[in-house]
């Protein structure tokens, strides 16, 4: 477990934008089984989540279609809550950074770490653009 106030500004660099941290597992379920869309996010405290990961889902939504619901969980901090998220985001493996698209509880896109890592944020927009343009 990370010291909360190392992960505090990690955190607030995707609230700040609208996402809602999620530390309980009812309602990382109740959001993504939620009607229409939701973006959830599986926060890191690693590299390639502050220089790609980040900032590239931030740049994501100066789009003119975005998801309805924004959500992130923290790996390393929200275990509980980050595994209740990926216990929804199957068959993928376990990874963050990682970012899902979930409509109407069922998971239409998904970015891993190996989407991410060594990629440009302005890559990871363009990515996540084209999914909401597709299901949002």
């Amino acid at each position: 477990m990370y010291p909360a106030e190392l992960v505090q500004p990690m955190r607030d660099e995707l609230t700040a934008v609208g996402f809602e941290q999620m530390n309980e597992v009812e309602k990382v379920e109740a959001a993504i089984n939620s009607e229409g869309t939701t973006l959830v996010v599986v926060n890191s405290v690693c590299g390639c989540a502050a220089a790609n990961a980040r900032p590239g889902v931030r740049f994501s939504l100066d789009n003119e279609k975005v998801p309805q619901h924004l959500v992130t969980v923290f790996a390393g901090v929200d275990r509980e809550a980050t595994d209740a998220a990926r216990a929804l985001m199957v068959p993928f493996p376990p990874s963050s950074p990682s970012m899902a698209l979930f409509k109407d509880g069922e998971l239409v896109h998904m970015l891993e770490r190996h989407h991410i890592e060594g990629r440009p944020a302005d890559m990871i927009a363009d990515n996540l653009r084209q999914a909401y343009n597709e299901h949002c």
